[in-house]
This record gives C-alpha cells, sequence and structure tokens, in this order.
C-alpha cells in the first residue's frame, strides 16, 4: 500500500510543480501582470463591421424563366442601419447570380414613410428603411410585359437590351429603386441571356 502512495503523491507535487511554472511564464510574458483577466460582456465581443449583415429579405418570384422561380435577396450590410450599404441580389434556380447591385440604404426610404424628411430623427430614418425592405419585393412590383407595347426607349438605356425585351412579351420586369433614388426597371434578356435595366 505505501509502495502505491509514494508515486501518487508524488505526481500530484509534480503536477503542481508544473502548473505554477505555467503560471510564471504566463505573467512574465505578460503586458498587465498587476492586474488580473476579465473576460468582456457577452455582447460586446462581436465585433460589427462593414461586412456585417443586420437584416436579409427574400422573395421567390418568376423572372428569367416562367417555368421556376428566382431568387431575390436584399441584405442590409454594416455597423449601422441608417448608414449600411444594401446589396440587391438575384439569383436564377440553378444559383447563378443574374443581378448584383449595391446601394445606400437610404434609398430605401420612401417619402410618404417619413412625415418631415428635414425634421426626420436617425430612428425614424432606421424605421423607414427597414419598412423599405419589407416592401422592396411586393407584388405589384413586378410587372408583365416588362415594355408594354406602346412603349418608347428611354434615353439613357441601352437600346439593344431595351428592343431585345420589348419582342419579348412575356418578359417580367421588376422595378426597384436605384442608388440615386429614382425608380429603376430590371428585366431578363432571353436573347441577351442576362438581366438588363430597361428603364430608370
Amino acid at each position: 500500500m505505501k509502495k502505491l502512495v509514494i508515486p501518487v503523491v508524488g505526481a500530484i507535487c509534480l503536477l503542481q510543480l508544473s502548473s505554477c511554472l505555467n503560471t510564471e511564464r504566463e505573467v512574465a510574458t505578460s503586458r498587465n501582470t498587476d492586474r488580473q483577466f476579465t473576460p468582456g460582456m457577452e455582447a460586446n465581443r462581436g465585433r460589427v463591421s462593414e461586412r456585417t449583415v443586420l437584416r436579409t429579405v427574400n422573395a421567390s418570384h418568376n423572372f428569367s424563366s416562367l417555368k421556376t422561380k428566382d431568387t431575390f435577396v436584399l441584405q442590409l450590410r454594416g455597423p449601422k442601419i441608417a448608414s449600411s450599404q444594401a446589396h440587391f441580389i438575384v439569383l436564377n434556380s440553378a444559383g447563378d447570380t443574374l443581378r448584383q447591385e449595391v446601394m445606400p440604404a437610404t434609398a430605401l426610404i420612401r417619402d410618404q414613410d417619413l412625415t418631415d424628411p428635414q425634421a426626420a430623427t436617425v430612428r425614424d430614418k432606421e424605421i423607414a428603411i427597414l419598412q423599405g425592405m419589407n416592401s422592396f419585393f411586393r407584388d405589384d412590383r413586378f410587372v408583365q410585359p416588362a415594355v408594354p407595347k406602346t412603349g418608347v426607349q428611354p434615353e439613357n438605356v441601352d437600346a439593344q437590351s431595351w428592343s431585345s425585351v420589348k419582342a419579348d412579351s412575356r418578359a417580367i420586369g421588376f422595378d426597384y429603386p436605384s442608388a440615386d433614388g429614382r425608380e429603376r426597371r430590371l428585366a431578363y434578356s432571353k436573347s441577351l441571356k442576362r438581366a438588363v435595366v430597361i428603364a430608370e
């Protein structure tokens, strides 16, 4: 019995000694030897950056095909809602990106969402941005045909894109606010095999 106790006691003493050595080594290399380390609050540990996703809204709608639905995504990224960027992405059913666009979050604010734009607080603007996200993919923003038969080509739109969509009476258009706040219409051109802007 005594033969067993001596090795066990020796092992315990060796462990305590090694732990003391480790602690001394850590203290010697520490920059704040006089202060005890205390972890920060759980809520303050995560860092909010330009890449942080604050909110995401999705919608499925026919766009590039009448047989399968495409995925429309709007993501708010940034440290704060009012100063964040809105990332608008359209993916087809195979997962290919048809459109990717970045606009300031303030482009989502509609005039009717703010009673007095001049006197609006940061909180008012944040609420208006979130409301704009909620209504971004409303059903009435999708129109068919994308270009009416009597439609006239706008000056600032590419002629080839516009004529290819106008020739397709089944093409679907999607209206949304652009970076400068103006309404923009996006449609899929089957002949060009890409999403194009046909009105701005």
